[in-house]
Protein backbone atom coordinates (compact mmCIF):
# COMPACT_ATOMS: atom_id res chain seq x y z
CA UNK A 1 0.00 0.00 0.00
CA UNK A 2 1.23 3.89 -0.95
CA UNK A 3 2.16 5.69 1.27
CA UNK A 4 -0.46 7.87 0.37
CA UNK A 5 -3.45 5.49 0.94
CA UNK A 6 -1.82 4.65 4.42
CA UNK A 7 -2.59 7.89 5.55
CA UNK A 8 -6.03 7.85 4.04
CA UNK A 9 -6.72 4.48 6.18
CA UNK A 10 -5.00 6.05 9.21
CA UNK A 11 -6.94 9.15 8.87
CA UNK A 12 -10.61 7.73 8.43
CA UNK A 13 -9.61 5.10 11.74
CA UNK A 14 -8.89 8.30 13.61
CA UNK A 15 -12.08 10.35 12.53
CA UNK A 16 -14.31 7.48 13.31
CA UNK A 17 -12.76 6.56 16.23
CA UNK A 18 -13.06 10.18 17.56
CA UNK A 19 -17.04 10.15 16.40
CA UNK A 20 -17.54 7.10 18.83
CA UNK A 21 -15.43 8.36 21.92
CA UNK A 22 -17.94 11.58 21.23
CA UNK A 23 -21.22 9.33 21.51
CA UNK A 24 -19.97 6.99 24.29
CA UNK A 25 -19.52 10.80 26.41
CA UNK A 26 -23.14 12.21 24.82
CA UNK A 27 -23.97 8.25 26.63
CA UNK A 28 -22.64 9.50 29.52
CA UNK A 29 -23.74 12.86 29.90
CA UNK A 30 -27.18 11.32 29.51
CA UNK A 31 -26.56 8.95 31.83
CA UNK A 32 -25.23 11.72 34.46
CA UNK A 33 -28.95 13.27 34.04
CA UNK A 34 -30.53 10.40 34.10
CA UNK A 35 -28.54 9.22 37.85
CA UNK A 36 -28.75 12.93 38.86
CA UNK A 37 -32.66 12.88 38.92
CA UNK A 38 -32.59 9.74 40.44
CA UNK A 39 -31.47 10.91 43.08
CA UNK A 40 -33.46 14.07 44.05
CA UNK A 41 -36.61 11.78 43.63
CA UNK A 42 -34.74 9.07 45.92
CA UNK A 43 -34.06 12.07 48.62
CA UNK A 44 -37.03 13.70 48.15
CA UNK A 45 -39.58 10.78 48.73
CA UNK A 46 -36.84 9.23 51.92
CA UNK A 47 -37.40 12.75 53.22
CA UNK A 48 -41.54 13.21 52.38
CA UNK A 49 -43.71 12.71 54.78
CA UNK A 50 -44.60 8.67 55.63
CA UNK A 51 -47.43 7.38 53.33
CA UNK A 52 -49.59 4.43 54.70
CA UNK A 53 -47.95 1.29 53.97
CA UNK A 54 -49.45 -0.32 50.48
CA UNK A 55 -49.80 -4.03 50.02
CA UNK A 56 -47.79 -3.98 47.05
CA UNK A 57 -45.36 -1.85 44.86
CA UNK A 58 -44.68 -0.76 42.03
CA UNK A 59 -41.12 -1.82 41.75
CA UNK A 60 -38.15 0.66 42.06
CA UNK A 61 -40.33 3.59 41.40
CA UNK A 62 -41.47 2.94 45.59
CA UNK A 63 -37.73 1.89 46.58
CA UNK A 64 -37.11 4.32 49.74
CA UNK A 65 -40.41 5.62 50.12
CA UNK A 66 -41.07 7.03 53.24
CA UNK A 67 -44.06 4.72 55.52
CA UNK A 68 -45.89 4.09 58.61
CA UNK A 69 -47.44 0.98 59.57
CA UNK A 70 -49.61 -0.24 62.19
CA UNK A 71 -49.74 -3.76 63.75
CA UNK A 72 -48.50 -6.66 66.23
CA UNK A 73 -45.23 -7.54 65.81
CA UNK A 74 -44.70 -11.46 65.55
CA UNK A 75 -41.54 -11.86 67.30
CA UNK A 76 -41.85 -15.56 67.35
CA UNK A 77 -41.32 -15.18 63.69
CA UNK A 78 -38.04 -12.99 63.78
CA UNK A 79 -35.02 -13.84 61.84
CA UNK A 80 -31.37 -12.47 62.00
CA UNK A 81 -30.05 -11.23 58.60
CA UNK A 82 -25.78 -10.95 58.65
CA UNK A 83 -24.70 -7.63 58.65
CA UNK A 84 -22.00 -5.21 58.88
CA UNK A 85 -22.55 -1.48 59.54
CA UNK A 86 -20.69 1.51 60.48
CA UNK A 87 -21.41 -0.14 64.44
CA UNK A 88 -19.53 -2.95 63.56
CA UNK A 89 -20.57 -6.78 62.28
CA UNK A 90 -23.67 -7.99 63.61
CA UNK A 91 -27.58 -8.89 62.23
CA UNK A 92 -30.35 -6.64 61.25
CA UNK A 93 -33.55 -7.84 63.62
CA UNK A 94 -36.46 -8.61 60.69
CA UNK A 95 -39.78 -9.40 62.12
CA UNK A 96 -43.05 -10.24 60.74
CA UNK A 97 -46.04 -7.47 61.29
CA UNK A 98 -49.43 -8.26 61.04
CA UNK A 99 -51.33 -5.08 59.95
CA UNK A 100 -54.30 -3.67 60.66
CA UNK A 101 -55.24 -4.00 56.72
CA UNK A 102 -54.86 -7.53 56.18
CA UNK A 103 -51.61 -8.29 55.07
CA UNK A 104 -48.09 -8.58 56.86
CA UNK A 105 -44.81 -6.64 56.16
CA UNK A 106 -41.41 -7.63 57.46
CA UNK A 107 -39.75 -4.55 59.02
CA UNK A 108 -36.24 -4.42 59.23
CA UNK A 109 -36.21 -3.28 63.40
CA UNK A 110 -32.76 -2.76 62.80
CA UNK A 111 -29.58 -3.71 63.61
CA UNK A 112 -27.58 -5.55 66.68
CA UNK A 113 -24.03 -6.32 67.29
CA UNK A 114 -22.38 -9.65 67.08
CA UNK A 115 -21.65 -9.27 71.29
CA UNK A 116 -24.79 -8.65 71.98
CA UNK A 117 -26.55 -11.82 69.98
CA UNK A 118 -23.76 -13.67 71.23
CA UNK A 119 -23.85 -12.93 74.93
CA UNK A 120 -27.85 -12.74 75.10
CA UNK A 121 -28.87 -15.22 72.54
CA UNK A 122 -31.67 -12.63 71.50
CA UNK A 123 -32.68 -10.42 74.29
CA UNK A 124 -33.59 -6.95 73.16
CA UNK A 125 -36.59 -4.72 72.88
CA UNK A 126 -39.73 -6.31 71.50
CA UNK A 127 -42.57 -4.22 71.60
CA UNK A 128 -45.84 -6.11 72.58
CA UNK A 129 -49.60 -4.94 71.83
CA UNK A 130 -50.71 -2.57 68.78
CA UNK A 131 -47.59 -0.30 67.53
CA UNK A 132 -47.00 2.23 64.88
CA UNK A 133 -43.68 1.72 63.06
CA UNK A 134 -42.57 4.46 60.61
CA UNK A 135 -39.33 3.99 58.06
CA UNK A 136 -38.73 3.37 54.46
CA UNK A 137 -39.39 0.91 51.83
CA UNK A 138 -36.46 -1.13 50.81
CA UNK A 139 -36.88 -3.70 47.57
CA UNK A 140 -36.05 -7.58 48.55
CA UNK A 141 -32.49 -9.17 48.29
CA UNK A 142 -33.18 -13.07 46.73
CA UNK A 143 -29.82 -13.22 45.44
CA UNK A 144 -28.03 -13.12 48.99
CA UNK A 145 -24.96 -11.29 50.00
CA UNK A 146 -21.56 -11.24 51.61
CA UNK A 147 -20.81 -13.44 48.47
CA UNK A 148 -23.04 -15.90 50.18
CA UNK A 149 -26.69 -17.30 49.27
CA UNK A 150 -29.06 -17.41 52.11
CA UNK A 151 -29.54 -20.94 54.05
CA UNK A 152 -33.13 -21.31 55.21
CA UNK A 153 -33.12 -24.81 56.17
CA UNK A 154 -29.94 -23.94 58.38
CA UNK A 155 -31.24 -20.70 59.78
CA UNK A 156 -28.73 -19.10 58.13
CA UNK A 157 -29.44 -15.71 56.40
CA UNK A 158 -27.02 -13.02 54.57
CA UNK A 159 -30.10 -10.87 52.13
CA UNK A 160 -33.27 -9.72 53.20
CA UNK A 161 -35.23 -12.02 50.67
CA UNK A 162 -38.63 -11.31 51.78
CA UNK A 163 -40.59 -14.39 50.08
CA UNK A 164 -37.79 -16.78 51.69
CA UNK A 165 -37.88 -15.03 54.98
CA UNK A 166 -41.48 -15.09 55.22
CA UNK A 167 -42.00 -19.23 53.73
CA UNK A 168 -39.33 -20.13 55.77
CA UNK A 169 -41.15 -18.72 59.11
CA UNK A 170 -44.34 -19.76 58.03
CA UNK A 171 -45.76 -16.31 57.84
CA UNK A 172 -49.80 -16.39 57.60
CA UNK A 173 -50.55 -14.29 53.82
CA UNK A 174 -50.68 -12.26 51.82
CA UNK A 175 -47.30 -11.24 52.76
CA UNK A 176 -46.08 -7.81 50.77
CA UNK A 177 -43.29 -8.01 48.34
CA UNK A 178 -40.82 -5.79 50.24
CA UNK A 179 -39.39 -4.82 53.63
CA UNK A 180 -39.36 -1.93 55.71
CA UNK A 181 -36.11 -0.34 57.29
CA UNK A 182 -37.38 0.71 60.63
CA UNK A 183 -36.41 4.58 61.83
CA UNK A 184 -35.03 5.06 65.09
CA UNK A 185 -36.56 4.75 68.41
CA UNK A 186 -34.59 7.01 70.55
CA UNK A 187 -36.43 4.62 73.66
CA UNK A 188 -34.93 1.43 71.86
CA UNK A 189 -31.12 0.32 72.56
CA UNK A 190 -31.35 -2.37 70.16
CA UNK A 191 -32.17 -3.56 67.50
CA UNK A 192 -31.20 0.30 66.51
CA UNK A 193 -33.03 1.70 63.90
CA UNK A 194 -32.32 4.40 61.38
CA UNK A 195 -29.33 3.19 59.84
CA UNK A 196 -30.49 2.99 56.18
CA UNK A 197 -27.98 3.87 53.82
CA UNK A 198 -28.93 5.79 50.78
CA UNK A 199 -26.17 5.95 48.00
CA UNK A 200 -25.73 5.86 44.69
CA UNK A 201 -22.36 5.43 42.30
CA UNK A 202 -22.44 8.45 39.91
CA UNK A 203 -19.47 8.05 38.13
CA UNK A 204 -20.85 9.15 34.75
CA UNK A 205 -19.20 12.73 34.75
CA UNK A 206 -16.07 11.11 34.80
CA UNK A 207 -16.32 8.22 32.41
CA UNK A 208 -17.83 11.68 29.97
CA UNK A 209 -14.82 13.07 30.38
CA UNK A 210 -12.57 10.05 29.84
CA UNK A 211 -14.00 9.76 26.40
CA UNK A 212 -14.67 13.49 25.42
CA UNK A 213 -10.62 13.47 26.19
CA UNK A 214 -10.22 10.04 24.35
CA UNK A 215 -11.81 12.18 21.64
CA UNK A 216 -9.76 14.89 21.41
CA UNK A 217 -6.51 12.93 20.97
CA UNK A 218 -7.90 10.95 18.33
CA UNK A 219 -8.84 14.39 16.63
CA UNK A 220 -5.40 15.44 17.11
CA UNK A 221 -3.99 12.50 15.73
CA UNK A 222 -6.20 12.79 12.63
CA UNK A 223 -4.79 16.69 12.31
CA UNK A 224 -1.53 15.33 12.54
CA UNK A 225 -2.11 12.79 9.82
CA UNK A 226 -3.82 15.35 7.65
CA UNK A 227 -0.86 18.03 8.42
CA UNK A 228 1.54 15.15 7.36
CA UNK A 229 -0.24 14.71 4.40
CA UNK A 230 -0.47 18.15 2.97
CA UNK A 231 3.01 18.88 3.92
CA UNK A 232 5.32 19.85 1.25
CA UNK A 233 8.14 17.39 0.90
CA UNK A 234 10.62 18.93 -1.47
CA UNK A 235 12.41 17.38 -4.25
CA UNK A 236 13.67 14.35 -4.28
CA UNK A 237 17.14 13.77 -6.00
Amino acid sequence: MAAGSKRVALLGLTVVAALIFVGLGVWQVQRLAWKTALIEQVESRAHAAPVPAPASIEGPADAYRAVRVVGRFRHDQESLVKAVTDLGPGSWVMTPLETDRGFTVLVNRGFVPQQTVSDSGGTWDRPSGRVVTSGLIRLSEPKGGFLRANDPVNNRWFSRDTEALARARAVAGPVAPYFIDAAADPASSWPRGGLTVIRFSNSHLIYALTWFGLAALALFAAWRVLRDRTRPTGDEG
